[in-house]
């Protein structure tokens, strides 16, 4: 009697750590699963940032709404001392 006692007791181990380790697997998934959107993410921001500083899209702006014009060639100003 003793001895049935002691295997059910063993099982029930057995199948509480199994429940536990398919607990932290489920969960070990979802976090390799958020990890990747993550990094998904990490990469659009980064092409986002890239293309917002963009040069011509930088010299578009200051041309139309500073009016700005791009000078082919430098101008020099002479200031009186």
């Amino acid at each position: 009697m003793v001895w049935i006692v002691f295997f059910a007791a063993l099982l029930a181990g057995v199948v509480a750590v199994n429940v536990a380790v398919l607990r932290l697997n489920l969960q070990f998934d979802q976090v390799g699963h958020e990890r990747t959107e993550l990094r998904a993410d990490i990469s659009r921001l980064r092409s986002e940032l890239s293309s917002a500083s963009a040069t011509a899209r930088i010299e578009r702006l200051a041309r139309k709404e500073l009016g700005l014009v791009v000078v082919d060639e430098p101008v020099y100003v002479r200031l009186r001392r």
